[in-house]
């Protein structure tokens, strides 16, 4: 999976936006104003975080050696994802819309229900 299918993927989902707050080399997906995923452009594979149920994180780790404790983040509930086809495209689907879910659930009831309903 390259960053133009998964930043069409991310930028599909509802009240989702994207910016570079950081820097030009970080590209940030929020859902109603939260971040869920971020996406390392300067790095060669790319380079995706994402929320995580912190047993899932876990055992994707044990899993998988591309994948690791969030680069800058909670390493508990965030891993960062080595995009170099060890983890299958339909499992990368699978962990955004995971991430999405975690961080949409953490939202209060009013701003789910302006920006998602």
């Amino acid at each position: 999976m390259d960053i133009e299918s998964i930043r069409n993927y991310c930028i599909s989902k509802k009240a989702v936006t994207e910016c570079m707050p950081f820097d030009d080399k970080t590209l940030v997906f929020k859902v109603a104003g939260k971040i869920f995923a971020l996406a390392a452009l300067a790095e060669h594979p790319l380079r995706l975080n994402l929320k995580c149920d912190p047993e899932k994180a876990i055992d994707l780790r044990e899993r998988f050696e591309s994948v690791r404790p969030g680069y800058h983040s909670n390493k508990k509930h965030w891993n960062t994802i080595k995009i170099n086809g060890e983890v299958p495209r339909d499992l990368l689907i699978k962990l955004i819309d995971h991430s999405y879910t975690l961080v949409i659930a953490k939202l209060t009831k009013k701003v789910r229900e302006n920006n998602l309903l």
